[in-house]
C-alpha cells in the first residue's frame, strides 16, 4: 500500500509563492506524478504532470507560473506555485501512477488547502 503525504498549503495573497511537496511511502517505482485541484463547487482538475523523465505538461491557466518537479530517490513530487491568484483557490491534491510487476495503481493524496486572499 502506497500513502502520499503532501504539505505546504496555507493562506497566501495575491501575487505571492507557495511550494507544494507530496512524499510518496514506501520502495516502489512511480512513474508519473501529478498534481490536481477542486475548488468550491468545482470539478476536480488536473494542473501539472510530470513523467518519470522529467517531462512536464501543465493546464494552460498556470503556464508560466508553476513549475513542478521530482526527486526520484525521494519519491517526490513538488509544486512551486508563483504569481497566485485569487482563482488558485482550491484544495491540491498529488497523484502518483506505480508499476510492478506490469500492473499499473493510482494513489492520492489527502489534499492539502491553498487559499489565495487580501
Amino acid at each position: 500500500q502506497v500513502q502520499l503525504v503532501e504539505s505546504g498549503g496555507g493562506l497566501v495573497q495575491p501575487a505571492g509563492s507557495l511550494r507544494l511537496s507530496c512524499a510518496a511511502s514506501g520502495s516502489i517505482f512511480i512513474t508519473t506524478m501529478s498534481w490536481y485541484r477542486q475548488g468550491s463547487g468545482k470539478q476536480r482538475e488536473l494542473v501539472a504532470t510530470i513523467t518519470r523523465g522529467g517531462s512536464t505538461n501543465y493546464t494552460e491557466s498556470v503556464k508560466g507560473r508553476f513549475t513542478i518537479s521530482r526527486d526520484n530517490a525521494k519519491n517526490t513530487v513538488y509544486l512551486q506555485m508563483n504569481s497566485l491568484k485569487p482563482e488558485d483557490t482550491a484544495v491540491y491534491y498529488c497523484s502518483v501512477r506505480t508499476l510492478v510487476r506490469g500492473y499499473v495503481d493510482d494513489y492520492w493524496g489527502q489534499g492539502t488547502q491553498v487559499t489565495v486572499s487580501s
